[in-house]
């Protein structure tokens, strides 16, 4: 009976020390933050050439704050690293260019970035013919 009141015991510690765990990390969280809501940030900056690790500047009335942020270097240069589109599949080789085309809409904005709401993107043809995989 002993055992079973201290395990019971046991238990209701270590349940206590994980709950306190989760308010002190919950705590760090809201202790870097401020209590501005209206942050306005600017673009990812790398830190050298186009693309790679940089900083992001945000400012909230008279705070202002740098966040780590990086740009991948296959990132389509037109539209900005910060905005996000869903895109359809390529459609078929114009004769006339030479090039095929696809849309994309936007599915999001990061950091309030001004986006376009439809882009068009284009690419040279392929001079090769796919083979056709093995299991078909």
């Amino acid at each position: 009976m002993q055992i079973r009141g201290l395990l019971l015991l046991l238990v209701l510690i270590l349940l206590a020390a994980a709950a306190e765990a989760g308010k002190n990390k919950k705590e760090k969280a809201k202790k870097d933050g401020s209590k501005c809501e209206d942050w306005r940030w600017g673009p990812c900056v790398p830190n050298s050439k186009d693309c790679g690790l940089g900083y992001r500047e945000g400012t909230c009335k008279d705070e202002s704050k740098k966040l780590k942020c990086k740009i991948p270097c296959n990132w389509k240069k037109k539209f900005g690293a910060d905005c996000k589109y869903k895109f359809e599949s390529w459609g078929g080789c114009s004769a006339q260019t030479g090039l095929k085309t696809r849309s994309g809409i936007l599915k999001k904005a990061l950091y309030n970035a001004q986006c376009e709401e439809t882009v068009y993107v284009t690419k040279p043809c392929s001079s090769k013919i796919k083979a056709k995989s093995k299991g078909q």
